[in-house]
Order: structure tokens, then sequence, then C-alpha cells
């Protein structure tokens, strides 16, 4: 959810800025005691078990003396969030998610300008991005689990966008998760009859019997249907600066390049489940 602000008595007379669109990181001044409130409501579902559970997991010491509930309410900044974060995961954990004070908790967070929001799942934090380009991910996710043929690249689309988006991004498992999608969903196309092919044999096939190939976009006479795909697919399998080991040191790929690889990924994910590319006998 993301609302436009309403601009303030003072914008609309022309005498002060217009800060309505600033996101914020962390937990700034004017969140801080609204979000421990709603961990302190959160930590008591279930006769305390929540915030019991909780602090273990986020190792938070718990004096005999103090609730545990209220004990977890306390945390600040980053460790706040990762409260926040770990209650959303354990409700999704116990198959009780959707509940009110899910959606309670993603209005406090756009109310209030936050940089993160309740992902889609309700499974974690994750990072506000625009509503056009979450919704079009969401989109090619939920075409990508109706295309029997696509195989689990809707999972491995899903775990890209969570690792390069989460609260705590892991941008070398999401450009990994961004090709394993990729794969999944170009799998019954390029390579039906390889067992284990992956995005570098396909690009080998392709290289190799590229007349086989067309796409939905319209190519001049004399043109290569096949070459944009082929490029973004080659962009995507020669990004990956992680995928082996050498006598020099491995590098990492970087949060924007993770990033990028994941939007990279969901356009092929989207042609490849659309049926916008073809192989021909």
């Amino acid at each position: 959810m993301t609302t436009t602000p309403r601009p303030s008595f003072s914008v609309r007379l022309g005498i002060a800025e217009d800060t309505s669109d600033a996101l914020y990181e962390g937990v700034p001044d004017h969140l801080l005691h609204p979000l421990q409130q709603w961990v302190l409501e959160a930590g008591r579902w279930s006769d305390g078990y929540l915030g019991k559970t909780m602090c273990l997991r986020l190792r938070i010491t718990v004096p005999d003396t103090t609730n545990a509930a209220w004990r977890l309410s306390q945390q600040k900044g980053m460790d706040l969030l990762d409260a926040v974060d770990e209650i959303l995961a354990f409700l999704v954990e116990m198959d009780v998610s959707g509940r009110s004070e899910v959606h309670a908790l993603d209005i406090l967070l756009d109310d209030a300008g936050s940089a993160y929001r309740v992902a889609d799942d309700e499974g974690g934090l994750e990072l506000r991005v625009s509503t056009g380009v979450s919704e079009a991910m969401r989109q090619t996710i939920t075409d990508a689990e109706a295309a029997t043929s696509a195989g689990s690249a809707a999972d491995h689309l899903t775990a890209a966008w969570r690792t390069a988006y989460g609260l705590h991004p892991d941008p070398v498992r999401a450009y990994s998760e961004a090709i394993k999608a990729v794969e999944c969903a170009a799998h019954s196309v390029v390579q039906p009859n390889h067992g284990r092919a992956t995005l570098g044999t396909m690009l080998g096939e392709i290289g190799n019997a590229r007349a086989k190939f067309t796409t939905a976009i319209s190519t001049p006479a004399g043109g290569d249907p096949i070459a944009p795909v082929e490029a973004m697919m080659r962009a995507l399998w020669d990004g990956q600066t992680s995928r082996h080991g050498k006598q020099t040191g491995t590098v990492p790929e970087t949060l924007e390049a993770a990033r990028a690889g994941v939007h990279l990924a969901a356009t092929l994910v989207q042609w490849f489940t659309a049926g916008s590319v073809i192989r021909h006998p």
C-alpha cells in the first residue's frame, strides 16, 4: 500500500518545502513509539508465546521480572526492524498470516514514510520500491506460477526479489536465484531434452540453432529475431561474478548488480512464460 500524502497547510501556502515524498531509512523518531507499540501488541499473541519466542530467536535476554513482549518492544533502530521482520516471518510460519495487525503495520509504515514495507507474502519487511515496479514483479510471479512448463521459476524469482530487497539483502543469492528463475522458465523452450541445462548451455543452443528461434516482436527482413533475448540472457549469465572459483579472488555481486539482475530475469521469465519466445521444429 502506498498513498500520496496531502501537502501540509504551509506547503499549500507556498511558504514551506514539500518533503512528503521523502522516505526514512531505519526508525525515525516519529515512527519509534508507534512501531514499538505494534511490536508490544504483537508480542502478546497467544498469551505472550510470540514475544518469548522472538526474544529467544533474536537472542534478547529477558530478566525474570520482565515481560518478554515488553522487552522485545524496547528495541530501537535496526534491532527494532529485525524484531518486526522476525514477527512477520513467525506469523507466516505459524500459518496465521493475513491478520489485521499485519495490515495495520503496513498502513503504519506507509503513513510514516518508512523506506520499508510489508512484503506481499507478509513474510517480512522489504525495501519500498515504486508501485508499478512491484506490481509488475508480482504479476510475473503469478504468471510463472500458472505456467506448468516454467517449473519452479516463480519460487526462484520470489526468492531473488526477497534477497535483493529484503531487510538484510544477500546480493550473491539474489543473483543466483535470478539465474535459476530464467533457467526454469526457458528450459522447456530452449533445451527441453537437456536434463542438466543451464543458462550457459541454453546460450550455446541458441547460438548453434538460432534460425529455429523467433519472438513475438516483429523483426525487419534479414534481422535476427532471437538476438534481443540472447543479449539479455548473455548479460545475466556473464554478469554473475561469483559463479566459479579460480586462482584470483572471487568477486561477489554488488547489491546494485543483483537488483538489476533480478529485474532483467523478471523480463526474461515473463517472455518465456507468456510464449513470446518460440522454438520451431
